[in-house]
């Protein structure tokens, strides 16, 4: 190995570990906030969006807002889900994703359906629902686990299965629940008795 190629792979690790340097500290700080639907990782987010607002515009339930200038200027203005306050609907066409003309928001490709010369409306593969959130039944605060009859979040949940019922008590399935918050929003109790926090595989 010559001297220009000792130094170019060099070079190529220490560029390959400050991007990784950089991806850890990005995707912890971004554990503060939730990206709308199919978002892709956060530093290629942070890279590819455009602070357009068009997924906030596309919204019909606005739920997705601008991140403020405290978060820090190089996500300010980038999209997250109001998911403390509101549920998302998880629409079935989308609206926020395919108003996304950068692809920070793009909806998953079928494996077989990688053919550039395709319709790309037919490489769109939906049979998983976007994970954005986990979310928790805080015990302690949800009324039929006190002794009171509740059931406000009976029919809010838009996933079969997701929210399961024993002895009349709500639970989540962790493997079904798409963290889209609706249960959360119907929730009567204060403070809400369903908590969330940033999946580890979103």
């Amino acid at each position: 190995m010559d001297r220009r190629e000792f130094f170019r792979r060099g070079l190529g690790r220490v560029a390959e570990e400050a991007v990784q340097h950089v991806d850890k500290k990005v995707v912890k700080r971004a554990s503060r906030w939730i990206r709308p639907p199919f978002a892709i990782s956060e530093l290629e987010f942070l890279l590819a969006c455009t602070r357009c607002d068009a997924c906030i515009k596309a919204c019909p339930h606005d739920i997705v807002f601008p991140l403020v200038a405290s978060n820090g200027a190089d996500v300010m203005n980038t999209p997250a889900l109001d998911l403390l306050n509101k549920g998302c609907r998880l629409c079935e066409d989308w609206p926020c994703v395919t108003a996304c003309e950068a692809q920070a928001l793009k909806l998953p490709v079928a494996e077989d359906e990688t053919d550039s010369d395709t319709d790309p409306a037919v490489k769109v593969d939906l049979t998983h629902q976007p994970r954005l959130a986990k979310l928790t039944i805080d015990t302690e605060n949800c009324l039929p686990y006190k002794g009171p009859e509740c059931g406000a979040c009976a029919s809010a949940c838009i996933i079969d299965g997701a929210l399961e019922w024993q002895m009349e008590r709500p639970s989540i399935n962790q493997e079904k629940c798409t963290g889209c918050a609706m249960c959360r929003e119907v929730c009567i109790t204060e403070p809400k008795s369903v908590l969330i926090m940033k999946s580890a595989q979103v």
